[in-house]
């Protein structure tokens, strides 16, 4: 099978950043499907990765966002057959979805949205995936709950702001507050369904005590240690902040007087750590599946391209790094 991969870890502009390779098809454990993979999306992950992680046994495999179709399952799978359409975020342990073929476990697989071809379903799981358990599992909002609360989405624009802000407004009462800083971002997040918009180039804390909201929850999707200071002055004392980024150095000692509680989402550790609740990312994905279905939730996707190559690939990447995108962008497969 083709597949495009790297074999030394560095900057987009390197020489063979990215390249073209044959491989086997992967082989499957009991409950793995082998997907025929017909469409992808980019996250700030696959940069992050392919300029840190060095491959250790021939080229990694980057790509953590697939739609495709089931042409093959393990010998324990029980939820899905052959010809099945789906769509899934992957483990970051294991190859990735820039391959004609994919190996993933079926208790992280959703089934494809109807309405969607298979390029622009690839844009959606990595996403939901993340936005779902910061509100569900992190926050540990209920469905329906929320009501005389707010959330501050720092980053609102991005791909996991945007659907967060769809999926807090259609499953929960909050007050959703999310900042853009540009004109076109300002009028997507408010597309997407917030409320209120502020400008995170600004004084963040500052701009709260205008609108009058302390929130309870504050999503830090970007720049956590710049926004630090701001964040423990603007939230209400004994509110939840999570976040997705790495902070060189965020000292949480601040935090102590509002009796704050702090997490991260990672929506790789249920399948990394093989966790019992594992399939609870099958379930929300199938979920937000129905939800696109019926025309609760809307594509975030803004950048979408036909074919997949090394070009088209490096492009992309390019695209990641200028850390300027709306929503997300996607690509066929091979």
């Amino acid at each position: 099978m083709k597949i495009i991969g790297y074999q030394t870890n560095g900057p987009i502009d390197g020489a063979n950043a990215l390249e073209e390779f044959s491989a086997q098809k992967p082989n499957l454990g009991a409950r793995d499907l082998l997907v025929q993979v017909k469409g992808i999306s980019l996250n700030p992950v696959d940069v992050k990765l392919r300029e840190l992680r060095a491959p250790e046994n021939g080229p990694d495999i980057l790509g953590f966002d697939a739609a495709g179709i089931v042409v093959e399952t393990g010998a324990d799978v029980t939820g899905y057959s052959i010809g099945d359409e789906v769509f899934y975020a992957g483990d970051v342990t294991r190859s990735g979805s820039n391959a004609e073929f994919q190996a993933v476990d079926e208790r992280i697989v959703g089934r494809k949205p109807k309405s969607l071809d298979f390029i622009d379903a690839a844009g959606l799981p990595l996403t939901s995936i993340t936005a779902w358990e910061m509100l569900f599992d992190s926050f540990r909002l209920i469905e329906g709950g929320g009501a005389g609360q707010s959330l501050l989405i720092i980053g609102g624009a991005g791909g996991v702001g945007s659907i967060m802000i769809q999926l807090a407004k259609k499953l929960t009462n909050l007050t959703v507050i999310a900042t853009a800083s540009r004109p076109d971002t300002q009028e997507w997040v408010r597309k997407m369904g917030a409320d209120h918009v502020i400008n995170h180039r600004e004084d963040i804390a500052a701009q709260m005590a205008n609108l009058k909201i302390a929130p309870e929850y504050v999503a830090a999707l970007t720049a956590t240690d710049q926004h630090w200071p701001a964040i423990i002055d603007l939230i209400a004392p004994r509110g939840h902040v999570a976040l997705i980024d790495d902070p060189q150095d965020l000292d949480i000692k601040p935090a102590k007087p509002k009796a704050l509680s702090i997490s991260w989402e990672f929506m790789f550790t249920r399948s990394m750590f093989a966790t019992a609740d594992m399939n609870a990312q099958r379930d929300l994905l199938n979920r937000v599946s129905k939800m696109i279905d019926d025309g609760t939730l809307m594509s975030t996707v803004t950048q979408r391209t036909e074919t997949l190559s090394v070009a088209t690939l490096t492009a992309a990447h390019k695209r990641q790094e200028t850390g300027t995108l709306i929503g997300k962008q996607v690509l066929a497969g091979f």
